[in-house]
C-alpha cells in the first residue's frame, strides 16, 4: 500500500526511510509537538517549500532546464489568491477563484515561454526567464492598484479559518483547535497530495523520457521523442505546482507582497535546497527543505547561546555573533555540497 502510493518510488535506504518517516510525523503533528507561533508557521513554510522545491526538481532535476523564473509562478498564486480576496471578500469562492485565475495564468505564462525559449541553448532560455521574472517583479511593485504595489495585500479568510474561530474552548493535547489549527491542516494535506502527485508524475512514463532527456537530448530526439514538446510540458507542469504553492503560502500568511514571493532571494534559496536535497530524487525537496528552513530559523538563536557561552574567548564570540549566521549558513552549504556532490539523498541512497 505504502510503495503504491510512493509510485513504487521507495527511499531505497533504511537511513532515509527513518529520517523521512520522522520528518513527515513532525510535520503531521506540529500543532501538537511545536504549538509556538514561531515553531508553526516554520513547519507551514517546511510544507510550502517542499511543494515549491519538488516543482523546481521537476524541472531542473529531471528535465535538465535552469530556469530562474519559478518565483513569478509563485508569485502568481499568491497575488491570485491575495486579490480575488480583496476585491471579492473573504469567502471559498474568493480562495476558489483566485487559485483558478493564477492556474490559467501561469499555464498560458509557461507555455508561452516554453515554446517561444526552450528551442535555445540552455543558458539563453536560463537568461530569458531570468527576464520575464525581473520584469514580473516590477510590473507588481508598480500596479498598486491591482496588487498593492510595495506594500503587498492583507486580506481576510473564511470565517472559519480565522485566528478568533474556535472550534473547541479547551486546547486539545496543548493544541487550541482554532482557524491557525485548521488552515495548517489545510497546507498540510494540500502540500501532501501535490508531492505524491508530482512523485506519480516522475514515475510514469512522461517521467521516464523526461529524464531521458536530461540525460541526452540528442539520443531522446533520434528516439522518436519530441523533445520540445516535452520540455514545454515539463516546464508548464512545474509552473501549474509552484503556483499551487504560491496559493498555499497566502492562504497561510494572509498576506502577499513583492517581497514575500517574487524576491530573487526566493529563488537561490530553492536552488540551495534542491543542491543540498539532491536533484532528481524529489525526496531531496523534503529533507532538503526542512533542513534549510529550520537553519535559517533557528540558526542564529543557536549562535546567540553560542556568543553567550564563549564570551571569555572574544575571537569565537565574535565569529558565533547571531549578525554571521549567513556566513555559517554558507559554510554549511559548501560543506554539504563537498561531502554530498549528489545531494544528502542521493548519498544516503548510494550506501543503502
Amino acid at each position: 500500500m505504502i510503495s503504491r502510493l510512493l509510485s513504487h518510488d521507495l527511499p531505497r535506504s533504511r537511513v532515509l526511510a527513518v529520517i523521512l518517516t520522522v520528518i513527515v510525523l513532525g510535520l503531521a503533528f506540529a500543532p501538537f509537538i511545536f504549538p509556538g507561533a514561531k515553531s508553526l508557521n516554520v513547519a507551514a513554510k517546511i510544507l510550502i517549500f517542499i511543494v515549491l522545491v519538488a516543482s523546481y526538481d521537476l524541472l531542473l532535476g529531471y528535465t535538465g532546464i535552469v530556469s530562474f523564473a519559478h518565483t513569478m509562478f509563485f508569485g502568481i498564486g499568491a497575488y491570485g489568491i491575495a486579490i480575488a480576496s480583496t476585491r471579492m471578500g473573504p469567502g471559498w469562492s474568493s480562495l476558489a477563484a483566485g487559485a483558478l485565475g493564477a492556474v490559467v495564468l501561469s499555464l498560458v505564462l509557461s507555455l508561452v515561454i516554453g515554446l517561444f525559449s526552450l528551442r535555445v541553448r540552455a543558458i539563453f532560455y536560463a537568461m530569458i526567464t531570468l527576464a520575464v521574472a525581473s520584469a514580473f517583479q516590477t510590473l507588481a511593485s508598480q500596479l498598486s492598484e491591482i496588487t498593492g504595489g510595495e506594500d503587498g495585500l492583507n486580506f481576510k479568510l473564511p470565517d472559519v479559518l480565522a485566528p478568533s474561530f474556535q472550534l473547541s474552548e479547551n486546547p486539545v493535547l496543548g493544541a487550541s483547535l482554532d482557524g491557525k489549527f485548521l488552515t495548517y491542516y489545510i497546507v498540510f494535506f494540500s502540500a501532501l497530495v501535490l508531492f505524491l502527485a508530482m512523485l506519480r508524475i516522475v514515475n510514469s512514463p512522461f517521467g521516464r523520457v523526461l529524464q531521458a532527456i536530461r540525460e541526452n537530448d540528442f539520443r531522446a530526439e533520434a528516439i522518436g521523442y519530441r523533445t520540445v514538446v516535452y520540455r514545454t510540458w515539463s516546464n508548464v507542469l512545474a509552473a501549474v505546482f509552484a503556483t499551487l504553492a504560491g496559493c498555499l503560502l497566502a492562504i497561510w500568511l494572509r498576506y502577499n507582497g513583492p517581497d514575500t514571493s517574487l524576491s530573487f532571494e526566493i529563488m537561490i534559496d530553492i536552488l540551495l535546497i534542491v543542491v543540498i536535497g539532491g536533484m532528481g530524487t524529489m525526496y531531496g525537496a523534503v529533507f532538503g527543505a526542512t533542513a534549510f528552513l529550520l537553519a535559517q530559523s533557528y540558526l542564529q538563536d543557536l549562535m546567540a547561546l553560542g556568543a553567550n557561552a564563549t564570551q571569555a574567548i572574544p575571537l569565537l564570540s565574535a565569529l558565533l555573533s547571531p549578525d554571521r549566521w549567513l556566513l555559517w549558513l554558507g559554510i554549511l552549504f559548501i560543506l554539504s555540497v563537498y561531502f554530498f556532490p549528489t545531494g544528502i539523498v542521493g548519498k544516503l541512497r548510494e550506501r543503502q
